[in-house]
């Protein structure tokens, strides 16, 4: 009798709130691992990097030649792309003010989308190809040749040799970018129209309507704007490359992680643009 009874399976669990929550959770984190991992690490970036002692020589060091080499590698992309924009948003949009007689709409014109949403993007996208595609293929290698193991085999944390120097290198290399585009871009545009006759005043006149146009919270948001899309380009190639599987080539993970990194930056411009 004891037998059969213990043969018997157990009987269900009926359903409650409790086991839904847990269901739903679960499923959350299946869905969603790699978003949230990406926060968790880029608020780890941003809060280890405000305590000097996580600044120790090596991570220094680190730090500089990062801030260098993103710098001056997307430097040139970021010009030309600026450039192309001077004459083909700038200028354009003079031109066809002037033909409707609306030119006081000018600087409105241009901060709304040239400040707010072209040049984050854009940064974004040229720091993601040029420099992003660089620190994947270099921490992929690592990741690929164990020494990320070898470096925490020696009692040194990963998250602040790697991690770390690169977010914060990436954050400061984007809002430098994003300056420098926006100035090359209103200059490009300004010479292209004094060129042709579009424009008659002088550079500062030109320059003032477009500061005059721009609402208080801009001077906020673009920066924040910046510095977010650098730091989140840096920890998107971080993540990526550190949770590589073995069987993960080098060109596969420049194809996830440029993926990954357009979305960060879309979405994360799209989110700080809805704070204007």
């Amino acid at each position: 009798m004891t037998d059969s009874a213990n043969a018997l399976p157990a009987p269900e669990q009926a359903w409650s709130p409790r086991r839904g929550l847990a269901w739903l959770g679960r499923l959350t984190r299946s869905r969603l691992h790699f978003v949230l991992a990406l926060m968790a690490l880029a608020a780890g970036i941003a809060w280890e990097a405000l305590f000097p002692r996580a600044w120790r020589r090596p991570v220094r060091m680190e730090f500089r030649r990062v801030l260098r080499t993103a710098l001056l590698g997307s430097l040139p992309a970021t010009i030309f792309v600026a450039g192309l924009m001077g004459l083909g948003m700038v200028y354009q949009a003079m031109y066809w003010l002037q033909l409707a007689g609306q030119e006081n709409l000018l600087g409105t014109i241009l901060v709304t989308i040239l400040l707010r949403e072209v040049a984050p993007l854009l940064v974004g996208v040229v720091l993601l190809g040029r420099s992003g595609a660089a620190m994947l293929t270099e921490l992929g290698q690592l990741q690929a040749e164990r020494q990320i193991h070898a470096l925490q085999a020696q009692g040194v944390d990963p998250f602040s040799l790697l991690a770390l120097p690169r977010g914060i290198a990436f954050a400061l290399t984007s809002y430098t970018l994003g300056i420098v585009f926006i100035l090359v871009t209103l200059l490009m545009g300004f010479a292209v129209g004094r060129l042709f006759g579009v424009v008659q005043d002088s550079i500062w006149v030109f320059l003032d309507t477009v500061l005059r146009a721009a609402a208080p919270s801009d001077f906020v948001v673009f920066p924040v704007k910046m510095l977010a899309i650098g730091l989140l380009v840096a920890a998107t190639a971080c993540l990526t490359a550190l949770s590589a599987d073995p069987d993960d080539d080098i060109g596969r993970l420049i194809s996830r992680g440029f993926i990954r990194g357009i979305l960060a930056v879309m979405v994360t411009s799209g989110l700080l643009s809805l704070a204007i």
